[in-house]
């Protein structure tokens, strides 16, 4: 029996063994896998250090961008107000001519009979003119000078036969 108290202590101590042999194998194995992580993590840690930067420097010409953006906006609202105006100024201007071409129409319907007037009165004064003007000619004409007349006449006298 104490041979088999042996054989039971020497079963355990080589169950112990490998057991222990395993479980430095296994945490061998573990520590490789924890240093690749570590390196990796330091790895992403480097490249999230560069990420974070370039976002940093992204973040601050947005910035830029809508302050410029919002200052354009500003100078355009301008712009708009003036052209706002502008367009009303022409608005009024327009009803001003309006007014204005519709006082000078009624005006001439009511002394159309006048403008008949002086437009007659006109035409006798150009024929006068145009009277005088060949009667000078023809003094002229009697005083031995030549005299040529630079425009046709208005009068037209058929040749006598």
């Amino acid at each position: 029996m104490e041979i088999i108290l042996y054989i039971a202590a020497l079963v355990a101590a080589i169950g112990f063994l490998v057991l222990c042999v395993s479980l430095a194998m296994t945490l061998t194995s573990l520590k490789k896998t924890l240093n690749e992580v570590s390196g990796t993590m330091s790895g992403l840690e480097g490249q999230l250090q560069g990420v974070t930067r370039e976002t940093t420097e992204l973040l601050h010409k947005t910035n830029g961008l809508a302050s410029d953006i919002q200052h354009k906006s500003e100078k355009l609202n301008s712009v708009v107000d003036a052209v706002k105006n502008v367009g009303e100024s022409v608005n009024g201007l327009n009803t001003s001519v309006r007014r204005i071409t519709s006082s000078i129409s009624t005006e001439v319907e009511r002394n159309e009979d006048k403008i008949a007037q002086v437009v007659q009165w006109s035409n006798v004064a150009f024929g006068i003119r145009d009277k005088w003007k060949e009667r000078k000619a023809i003094e002229e004409a009697r005083d031995g000078y030549t005299i040529y007349q630079s425009e046709p006449s208005n009068t037209y006298k058929e040749p006598q036969k």
